[in-house]
């Protein structure tokens, strides 16, 4: 199906097409860009006009630039705009308006990734669900979401990210959801905020995008609820709550194994219980919110709670692997690499210590943007409640040195700069039968760590 055609996009934009071209999607990036996409010159870390060639080479359909890259043929398919951001956010909103789907906007300090990806779970087991890939969240990602919506799209979970102030709300607008979920509020990106209040006056930005008569799916459990709750019914949404305080969806109790969560809950009174197929009650939480934005979408909730039993986790999220050694032993991966913060790495450190390996070890890189508290937040790791269970502690980067140093010596393990140094330890460090964590915010490349035990043995994912 067309995705879009020259003179829709010209409209869109306000551009001028140089010929009469048709694409079936977008793309931003040469390396992934399939056959018959609108190749998006963007401006980053690179000037995607650099590339512009090489994408009609590849096949792409058209290029959408703000002028004309040298070395291109003089019939070369180009959409040509003031500027390449601007115009695929008006792309954005073009697809966003011309579409008929049900929308759910998902934020958070922690776990909107997860969700998201629940809800399209959810969701496509009802109709077309179309969803944000991997973590595209921000200035760019979104409106690239909305630009690659399929017309006849029935759901669509838009995933909205930050970093700074001021960046939801925009985005958000693009979006114009009808149901927005915020999954929690946390110590996260504190370089640029100066309090976590101040995160959730930033989160609760999402409800200004809201359609009218829209929904806002509030966890009551944090801290700064009352918050969430002002913004969303100054916009004049209906409000909804989810989590152990809520009076809506109220968490009753949760069970876990070591690959799942089974928990209990009560929806406006009547008693329900559902599965997630990763360890962690904030996995069960999460999917609690998503049951909340789902119905709130018009989905059955029997339909949704066997929806959320089919989710699984994504790589680097949660993602538990058994690893098979040469010898015929084995180690659990527990690969939540990803990502990290305080709050997210409490509950990591909670589903290993839940762990049933003989000894359970951790790899635990710096959490970053926690701003002029940061070694203090990074000691306080070591009074996690979950690490008295944990047996050994490897600490990967300069903040993590803070917590190596709090840590009591007989949990006290190595310490190196670089995942890449610690990785040449693995062998002596992980022996079989161990559950293994490796956890860190991204730049930190836990990655390493990951594939450098992935090596050490045959991989076999769990059904988590």
């Amino acid at each position: 199906m067309t995705l879009w055609t020259a003179t829709e996009a010209a409209a869109a934009t306000g551009g001028q097409a140089t010929t009469d071209w048709q694409a079936d999607g977008v793309s931003i990036d040469t390396r992934t860009l399939q056959s018959g996409d609108l190749f998006v010159a963007l401006t980053a870390a690179r000037d995607g006009h650099e590339f512009v060639a090489q994408a009609l080479e590849k096949g792409a359909a058209a290029a959408l630039v703000s002028h004309i890259p040298e070395g291109l043929a003089a019939d070369a398919p180009l959409l040509i705009v003031e500027d390449v951001q601007i115009g695929l956010e008006a792309l954005g909103r073009a697809a966003r308006n011309r579409s008929a789907a049900r929308v759910v906007g998902v934020t958070g300090s922690v776990g909107k990734t997860s969700t998201k990806e629940m809800l399209s779970t959810i969701l496509s087991a009802k109709g077309r669900t179309h969803a944000s890939v991997a973590s595209y969240n921000n200035h760019w990602g979104v409106p690239l979401t909305l630009a690659r919506m399929p017309r006849d799209t029935e759901f669509a979970v838009i995933e909205i990210g930050m970093n700074h102030p001021g960046e939801i709300a925009p985005l958000a607008k693009q979006a114009r959801p009808h149901v927005a979920l915020v999954t929690t509020v946390a110590a996260v990106h504190l370089e640029a905020f100066d309090s976590v209040a101040g995160i959730a006056q930033e989160k609760a930005a999402i409800f200004e995008g809201l359609e009218q008569g829209g929904t806002a799916i509030v966890n009551a459990d944090i801290d700064h609820a009352d918050i969430l709750r002002t913004c969303a019914a100054r916009h004049g949404a209906k409000i909804v709550d989810f989590g152990c305080a809520a009076s809506d969806y109220t968490l009753t109790d949760v069970t876990q194994s070591p690959d799942a969560v089974h928990a209990e809950a009560r929806v406006h009174g009547r008693l329900i219980d559902f599965d997630v197929q990763s360890a962690g009650t904030h996995f069960a939480m999460n999917g609690l919110g998503a049951l909340a934005a789902c119905v709130a979408l018009g989905v059955e909730l029997e339909l949704a709670i066997r929806g959320l039993a089919k989710w699984l986790p994504v790589k680097g999220r949660g993602v538990r692997e058994k690893l098979t050694l040469p010898d015929g032993g084995q180690i659990e991966l527990l690969d939540d690499s990803y990502n990290a913060n305080p709050t997210s790495m409490a509950a990591a450190l909670d589903v290993l210590a839940a762990a049933q390996g003989t000894r359970r070890i951790a790899f635990l890189g710096d959490m970053k943007e926690l701003g002029p508290q940061e070694h203090a937040m990074h000691a306080a790791m070591a009074d996690v409640a979950a690490m008295t269970q944990v047996d050994r502690v490897h600490c990967i980067g300069p903040l993590m040195k803070a917590l190596h140093q709090a840590l009591p010596e007989n949990r006290r393990g190595l310490w190196f700069e670089t995942s890449a140094e610690m990785a040449t330890h693995l062998p002596e460090l992980v022996k079989a039968d161990d559950t293994v964590l490796a956890k860190g915010s991204l730049s930190m490349a836990l990655v390493r760590i990951v594939d450098g035990l992935r090596k050490m043995g045959q991989v076999g994912a769990l059904d988590a």
